[in-house]
């Protein structure tokens, strides 16, 4: 893999993990476009260990009060009945869908998932229902109201992103929006729910990624700071875009790309493979 390859796709990856364009279908897309090649599900999983390490360092203090306010509910019921700790539990229930496949469809997930005609029509059909969801969503209920069907809906939502395309951001806000969220309060809730799963497949996939031709060790530390810091930039800015702008400009983003692809695919322009 080359230092251009790297760079280029870090920065993709950075851009693309937090809005609801599906950041692996574009690692997807921009590598067969560009350098001819698929880096590999592993090398997207590992990748997002950088996106993820912004989401720590820009929420670490809501992160530290959940986890401290978890830890104490064990022995304190007061705490127990309180939104933190109820949310802290709804973000590990939530975590537990996109784990659970994970691990079950690894190898559906690293092949034939990654075939460019299923990318290109995830992209248009999930498009799609983001607009109906941001369209016909009452958008009233805050992040303090998230129940536990909320959660594990939302986490069936999250797992959905395993086929690239889909987006893993715009699978729980199209979720969030149909459950009536507001969507400052599902793309608060997507960023905390994206922490554990997102890291556990980093971790999981971490061994698989140096394998054949793929980046050395130090390429694929690049790759993660380069993510880190694009991605860091990309939540201030979805966090400010979102309270006063609805989804659609990524609906019509999402559809136009899917369209573009199938077109390119159907001339030849670019392997689905």
């Amino acid at each position: 893999m080359s230092w251009l390859e790297v760079i280029v796709l870090g920065v993709i990856q950075g851009l693309t993990e937090f809005l609801p364009v599906s950041s692996s279908g574009h690692l997807r897309i921009a590598s067969e476009l560009f350098f001819d090649r698929d880096p590999g599900a592993a090398f997207t999983a590992v990748a997002q260990l950088g996106t993820e390490a912004a989401v720590i360092v820009y929420f670490a203090k809501d992160i530290w009060r959940l986890f401290t306010t978890w830890v104490r509910g064990f022995r304190d019921a007061q705490v127990r009945r309180t939104d933190d700790y109820r949310l802290a539990w709804l973000v590990i229930i939530g975590s537990i869908p996109i784990a659970v496949l994970g691990v079950l469809f690894k190898t559906q997930i690293e092949t034939v998932a990654r075939n460019l005609w299923l990318v290109a029509t995830t992209l248009i059909v999930f498009g799609v229902l983001l607009g109906l969801a941001e369209r016909f969503g009452r958008q009233t209920k805050p992040i303090e109201r998230i129940t536990v069907r909320d959660g594990v809906l939302l986490g069936f939502a999250q797992a959905m992103a395993l086929i690239p395309g889909v987006s893993r951001s715009g699978g729980t806000i199209t979720a969030g929006l149909a459950l009536g969220l507001n969507r400052p309060a599902i793309v608060r809730y997507s960023f905390l729910l994206a922490i554990p799963s997102v890291f556990g497949a980093g971790l999981f996939t971490l061994p698989d990624v140096f394998a054949g031709d793929g980046p050395s060790g130090i390429q694929m530390l690049v790759a993660v700071v380069v993510a880190f810091v694009v991605g860091y930039a990309a939540i201030a800015w979805l966090l400010k875009f979102v309270q006063n702008n609805t989804v659609y400009v990524f609906v019509a983003y999402r559809i136009a790309l899917g369209v573009a692809l199938l077109a390119a695919l159907s001339i030849g322009a670019i392997s689905a493979t």
